[in-house]
């Protein structure tokens, strides 16, 4: 038996809460994890895990162990990552969090084309709007848009401007005319996220939001451009999302004297007097590239 295989496996069955989860988290099947848990359990000759179909809890037997199995495991991530640090190459897995149209438009790109010249790290990215614990979630790299708590605990660097753009087809501005005023919007059908919806519409420069009402409601960006792309209004959207759209001329910005202003992106990570090669050049690469492509 791999034991300390098992006892990774089954620290991971405790913290998802289940078996399922932590099969999916760890890319095994739900009954090799629970063959891992019943080896140790017949190892220590204790059990561990009390279970029905419904839920799982630790035994106080269980409990202690996993408290120092999960003491072992971080001090054996300290002892690799202590290896790791006197490597000139960077290697190993690199966890990203980013925000969704950030991290596809801007991230991605980039996490690809510094995978191509450093082939030995190997790319985990995870696009979400929700805000990431990078100790306790496991992440390297956080790619974040927006004002950072000044009691932040992490290094921040700067990459740019997170800027957003009105436009609309050419098609529905031959049919309804191109606005020069926020008056003009009235005359306008408006796209809008579900989200930016429920707090009362767009919100442009000065706070101003218009309007109270939307045309045309969707809960993702990529299906607003489409609907913009054919005809449907005026679209708010991140620059990045619509910059090639605009360089081609399927879309036309309007009232750029209006729109939002420009929110800063950050990379944060952990402080630590010597980050991980693979940490510290790719937080570099980032800083180098992404104002380029956030434009």
């Amino acid at each position: 038996m791999d034991r300390l295989r098992s006892i990774e496996v089954f620290v991971s069955a405790v913290d998802s809460g289940s078996f399922s989860a932590a099969a999916r988290a760890l890319d095994l099947s739900p009954v090799m994890v629970g063959k891992h848990v019943r080896q140790l359990e017949t190892h220590l000759g204790a059990q561990l895990l009390q279970r029905n179909t419904r839920a799982q809890s630790l035994t106080d037997a269980g409990r202690r162990f996993y408290e120092e199995s999960r003491k072992v495991l971080e001090q054996l991530a300290l002892a690799e990552a202590s290896v790791e640090r006197l490597r000139a190459e960077p290697r190993g897995t690199l966890r990203i969090s980013a925000a969704t149209t950030l991290g596809a438009c801007v991230v991605a790109p980039l996490a690809a084309a510094y995978q191509n010249a450093h082939p030995q790290v190997r790319i985990d990215l995870d696009l979400s709007n929700g805000v990431v614990d990078l100790v306790d979630e496991g992440f390297d790299v956080a790619v974040r848009i927006g004002a950072l708590d000044p009691d932040l605990d992490l290094i921040a660097r700067p990459l740019g401007q997170y800027r957003m753009t009105i436009c609309a087809a050419p098609a529905y501005l031959a049919r309804h005319g191109t606005p020069r005023t926020l008056a003009d919007l009235a005359d306008h059908r408006c796209l809008s996220h579900a989200v930016w919806d429920r707090r009362n519409g767009w919100r442009l420069l000065g706070d101003k939001r218009w309007p109270e009402q939307t045309d045309f409601v969707c809960n993702d960006g990529h299906g607003l451009r489409q609907a913009a792309l054919h005809g449907a209004g005026l679209l708010l959207q991140p620059a990045i999302l619509v910059a090639d759209d605009l360089a081609s001329g399927r879309l036309v910005s309007v009232l750029d004297a209006f729109a939002p202003e420009g929110r800063p992106v950050y990379a944060l990570y952990r402080q630590d007097r010597q980050p991980l090669p693979k940490i510290r050049s790719f937080v570099d690469f980032l800083a180098e590239h992404a104002a380029a492509q956030l434009g």
